[in-house]
């Protein structure tokens, strides 16, 4: 289906299920990344802050229990409050000479007041201590107090003040203890009262609603101190909050999304317990986050429009250009080959127009050189069956002349002419084979043994001004060559290098096999040697489709049937230095049909 789309739809296509939807996908789970990231942080934040609150508040309320031990073990307060008093001046001595109270509540700025409560008539109250009363024993923290024996927090509101002065008003978180006097057997009630703006100070610069409440549900600190004295309820929080004890909870708060962190704390030697709770609306938390994703989500569907629009662009640009080239391809399948391509550009569009233009040209070439090819091999035919006539006519009547030369031979063998028998019989071997034209290959050996006769014959005639030497490698005797294909080399050799050139000659043959598999033929000798001038001139006679008259028809013969069988670079390589002699050389595959 994706291949029969035309190309820009393609480009298109692919656009959108690649890049457009992943972008949006990965930009959707983003913003909700960032949303929940941003909750995290203030849901860490918040339990960060009541952790710190909670460490905060008891080292505040440390000090107020470590007091109230003191004065709980205190033999002067004991005797202070135990002892009847008969008139108002022993009763102001006693008071004026116990100044433990009055220093501790100087001295330590979380501590606002301390009062103790017990029953003795002769007391009064000096804000400090004071006789206890019929409507003090009815209040819930005197009966709580006297109930369990142990420490006790509790926020004491307006409405337990009893007295109309308004230092008699407690309206803050105090502790409460019961303090029993073994000896004269009497209990009272001590109580430390907790300095409000010490509580208030700790909260003060929290970013979130945060409250600490009572076990009566009492507000005690808040960082709004409006909400002191209140109780969790009024706060319109959506869970019973006094049933936990320490977690984060989602719900709503004043009718708003929110999270509520709840953490307890036991003050030292306390049996109540005080919760910290820090509260914060989800909406607050999440707007900048919105306000960033909705920000991000539009930049990036812009950014998209705008991609697609330079995509659709470019797609529209390379299908015009492809659909020109693609119309230049059918000129030139209809046959045109004069046609150029001219699209413009570097890219691979562009390349592809170059190469298009290249390949027009290598076709025009190519197509030249096979109709030059075509001639050249219908003349190396023609030329070939002109040699094979030639060499047909003169073999007639080969009969008679091989029972005519027999004759000779043994007539000169009857009479003692040994060497002139052995020549006679070298030169009838020698034209058996060259007049066998029927055969298309030959085994080396039978070349070398042909060259071998060829040369002993030669050697016969020239006596000591012809030396000669053949090299010949045994690995390739059975490998296959054209016939006759050495010894007009050969024959060059001896009577070219013989011409004109006074002393012996040196014919040297060398036949080898080399790690490429190919048979490398050389045929050097050092005779008068060729200038370059008529060394060219060989050269291009030998490569010549047309026989010349009185042209080099063995070389040429030999340099057109290497080419014909194993093409150019098989050829014949002829060199030469005029005085030092000359050197023929050529290559066979033994990976060709002439192998054995």
């Amino acid at each position: 289906m994706i291949n029969n789309m035309k190309l820009k739809y393609k480009l298109i296509f692919f656009y959108i299920i690649v890049v457009m939807i992943p972008v949006l996908i990965v930009g959707i789970i983003l913003t909700n990344y960032f949303r929940e990231g941003a909750l995290n942080r203030a849901i860490d934040q918040a339990t960060n802050n009541v952790e710190k609150i909670k460490s905060q508040l008891s080292s505040k309320l440390r000090v107020p229990t470590d007091i109230s031990n003191l004065l709980y073990f205190d033999e002067d307060l004991e005797r202070l409050v135990t002892t009847h008093y008969p008139d108002a001046l022993a009763l102001t001595k006693a008071y004026l000479n116990y100044t433990d109270i009055r220093v501790y509540v100087l001295r330590y700025r979380e501590i606002s007041n301390i009062r103790f409560f017990i029953d003795n008539p002769s007391l009064v109250d000096d804000m400090s201590i004071a006789p206890l009363t019929p409507e003090l024993e009815s209040r819930a923290w005197y009966k709580k107090a006297m109930q369990t024996g142990e420490i006790y927090w509790m926020y004491i509101p307006d409405k337990e003040k009893y007295f109309n002065s308004p230092r008699g008003t407690i309206n803050k978180l105090s502790l409460i203890r019961q303090v029993y006097y073994r000896e004269s057997g009497k209990s009272g009630i001590l109580m430390v009262q907790v300095s409000q703006d010490e509580l208030n100070q700790m909260l003060y610069q929290e970013p979130f609603d945060t409250l600490i409440i009572d076990e009566q549900g009492y507000i005690v600190s808040a960082n709004d101190p409006q909400l002191v004295g209140s109780t969790v309820d009024d706060f319109d929080i959506g869970v019973d909050v006094q049933l936990q004890s320490k977690g984060v909870l989602k719900t709503r708060v004043k009718d708003k999304d929110s999270y509520v962190i709840i953490d307890e704390m036991s003050p030292e030697l306390s049996s109540s317990k005080l919760k910290i709770i820090s509260i914060f609306e989800t909406k607050s938390i999440l707007s900048d986050a919105n306000n960033v994703s909705k920000l991000g989500l539009l930049i990036v569907i812009g950014v998209l429009l705008v991609a697609l629009v330079f995509v659709y662009t470019i797609s529209l640009l390379t299908t015009n250009r492809l659909l020109r080239l693609s119309r230049q391809l059918n000129q030139v399948a209809l046959g045109n080959l004069n046609i150029v391509s001219r699209i413009d550009g570097t890219d691979e569009i562009g390349q592809l127009s170059r190469q298009f233009n290249y390949m027009v040209a290598s076709i025009n070439r190519l197509i030249t050189q096979v109709i030059e090819s075509n001639e050249k091999n219908s003349a190396l035919e023609i030329a070939q069956r002109e040699i094979k006539l030639k060499m047909m006519a003169s073999q007639i009547h080969p009969h008679f002349l091989f029972n005519a030369l027999e004759s000779i031979r043994m007539n000169a063998h009857l009479k003692g002419e040994k060497e002139i028998a052995n020549i006679v019989r070298l030169l009838g071997k020698l034209m058996r084979k060259n007049l066998e034209v029927g055969r298309e290959r030959a085994p080396i050996k039978e070349e070398v043994e042909m060259i071998r006769s060829y040369l002993e014959i030669q050697k016969f005639r020239y006596e000591d001004r012809l030396e000669y030497e053949i090299k010949f490698d045994p690995r390739a005797a059975e490998i296959m060559i054209p016939p006759l294909i050495i010894q007009p080399l050969v024959e060059n050799s001896v009577v070219h290098g013989l011409e004109n050139k006074q002393g012996t000659v040196h014919v040297n043959v060398s036949i080898t096999l080399d790690e490429n598999q190919e048979v490398q033929v050389l045929v050097t000798d050092d005779g008068i040697g060729m200038k370059e001038e008529r060394l060219s001139e060989i050269v291009d006679v030998i490569s010549k489709v047309e026989e010349e008259e009185r042209g080099r028809i063995g070389l040429r013969n030999v340099h057109q049937r290497l080419t014909l069988y194993f093409g150019e670079e098989h050829g014949l390589r002829i060199t030469s230095r005029s005085g030092e002699g000359t050197e023929i050389a050529f290559s066979i595959p033994v990976e060709s049909e002439f192998k054995s």
